[in-house]
């Protein structure tokens, strides 16, 4: 396929339902991308030739213009020498010139047409080659966005996060049980502190009660020997 037909093809394409027609959408339009690239390059390279043989091909026809006049000047001459022979050999060369010029200018004017065409056709699919970087651009950020989403998901609903969790919750069942435990021992100990204070206060009822037993035996007993 030639460069141009190519180009046309990229060009009258619609991307939009390539992509819908595609299996795998996010590689049909990087092909897309390179293609017009590709092509880009070698238009650009096609048209510098194409400029090239242009300004060589004006230049060849300035020159047979100069001919044409030279040509010209000299039947112009010949005929002041009265010199018809020689003044129609020299319009005959002029005239040659002239159909050379001829097929020359026309040559010219197909060559402006075709470059204007062609920067015509550049133009059509820069636009394109910027609509389908676009696309692209917001196809790969839709896809990482939906990438980081399913990342996500995954983490949430895996079945190691789950028992994870489950030995979390059991972990802090054991904690409450353990607290629970400790809460007991200590009630237990203000039990038995509350206890020893009251066979403390009862001990000690029981020392006043022998004391004053004492005090009143020794008592007694000086009362008898007076």
């Amino acid at each position: 396929m030639g460069i141009f037909s190519r180009m046309s093809d990229i060009i009258n394409s619609n991307i939009n339902s390539l992509l819908d027609s595609a299996e795998d959408p996010e590689k049909m339009i990087r092909l897309i991308i390179q293609e017009m690239e590709d092509t880009l390059v070698e238009v650009r390279s096609s048209s510098a030739r194409v400029l090239a043989d242009r300004k060589t091909a004006a230049r060849k026809q300035e020159q047979i213009k100069d001919e044409a006049s030279t040509w010209e000047a000299k039947a112009k001459l010949a005929i002041a020498k009265d010199r018809e022979d020689l003044a129609r050999a020299a319009l005959q060369e002029k005239h040659a010139i002239d159909e050379e010029l001829l097929g020359l200018d026309a040559e010219l004017a197909s060559t402006d047409e075709h470059i204007f065409q062609l920067n015509e056709e550049v133009s059509q699919l820069q636009a394109k080659l910027s609509d389908a970087k676009a696309k692209q651009k917001a196809m790969l950020m839709r896809a990482e966005t939906v990438q980081t989403r399913m990342a996500v998901k995954r983490q949430v609903h895996r079945a190691e996060l789950d028992n994870a969790f489950s030995k979390f919750e059991r972990f802090e069942r054991r904690m409450d049980n353990m607290e629970g435990e400790l809460e007991a021992i200590e009630l237990g100990r203000e039990g038995q502190g509350l206890a020893a204070e009251i066979d403390s206060l009862q001990e000690d009822e029981w020392l006043s009660a022998e004391l004053n037993r004492l005090k009143q035996s020794m008592a007694d007993g000086e009362q008898s020997q007076k």
